[in-house]
């Protein structure tokens, strides 16, 4: 395991306490392009994808080893973890969301909008009242290097809900590229990137439906991909010096700043303050003074 000085850039006097360890741990360096993190408090361990290498890993937090969980692995995404504490993924190489079950079998929950495939589902998150969100861009179609090159069979590539009895909604269709996204601590907002844009928008979330999408950030550097939020509200974005992080009036108060292109993030550890990158080849690790929001909210409703 090697240690990285960890380096937070404070630009605004509300970030000036959030700190952490001294030194990141990059605790796996042999992927392609790493994504999909996803923390099991009940097994303590992170599962994550290595996209290119088609294959999904597992970290081990108690030993630090590293295995191959899954592979091939249908060139799988972003992940969350839902209420019952069950893995959902995006699988671009089958076009898919899928859930794997407690006994380890895997339920497709969508795999189609109106009779066409979906382009290449990428991140999703879980609402409260069970309704699963996703973002469906075109990179798993575009080529064969994180999918199977394929025409696409719809009009773009948007953003979809599926309902608690299976029916799919496109909820937002005004996107270039829909990546990462993030409910606000009460589920009344949703903030979405456009990595094509360089953008993260928000959306206010009535039920099934979205309205607003107004401008929240503009990444300065490279573009954000995924994003999750501590338990003060800020949203901490990936991009390609690291990770910045906003107030939920949207200032930028400061910055991680990591040596590679960070594609996502989430938090973990016993007390939820472990902090986990997925940048390019490595996932890196650091304790930090902020707590993250636990992948779904609050109970189902």
């Amino acid at each position: 395991m090697e240690r990285i000085k960890a380096r937070f850039e404070v630009l605004d006097e509300r970030f000036a306490k959030v700190s952490g360890d001294d030194w990141m741990e990059r605790i796996f360096d042999g992927g392609r392009w790493t994504e999909g993190p996803a923390y099991v408090p009940a097994g303590r361990y992170l599962v994550f994808s290595d996209i290119p290498n088609d294959r999904v890993m597992r970290w081990d937090e108690t030993t630090g080893a590293v295995g191959v969980l899954r592979a091939p692995a249908d060139y799988a995404n972003g992940r969350t973890l839902d209420r019952l504490g069950r893995l959902v993924s995006c699988e671009q190489g089958t076009r898919r969301v899928t859930r794997v079950e407690h006994d380890g079998s895997v339920t497709v929950l969508a795999d189609r909008y109106r009779g066409n495939r979906f382009n290449s589902p990428n991140d999703v998150v879980e609402h409260a009242d069970g309704g699963i969100w996703f973002t469906d861009p075109s990179y798993g179609i575009d080529s064969d290097y994180e999918g199977v090159r394929a025409p696409s069979e719809l009009d773009g590539c948007h953003v979809y809900r599926i309902d608690p009895r299976g029916e799919v909604r496109r909820v937002a269709d005004d996107f270039d590229r829909p990546n990462g996204l993030a409910f606000s601590l009460d589920e009344s907002l949703l903030y979405i990137t456009d990595s094509e844009q360089g953008t993260i928008r928000v959306f206010r979330v009535d039920g099934d439906k979205l309205s607003g999408g107004e401008l929240f950030a503009e990444c300065g550097n490279g573009i954000f991909d995924g994003i999750r939020l501590d338990t003060q509200g800020r949203v901490w974005a990936s991009a390609a010096d690291g990770v910045h992080v906003y107030h939920p009036d949207g200032t930028l108060l400061g910055k991680l700043l990591v040596p590679e292109t960070v594609s996502n993030l989430t938090w973990g550890g016993p007390k939820r303050n472990r902090l986990f990158l997925t940048a390019t080849t490595s996932i890196y690790s650091l304790l930090t003074t902020a707590t993250g929001a636990p992948e779904a909210y609050g109970p189902s409703r």
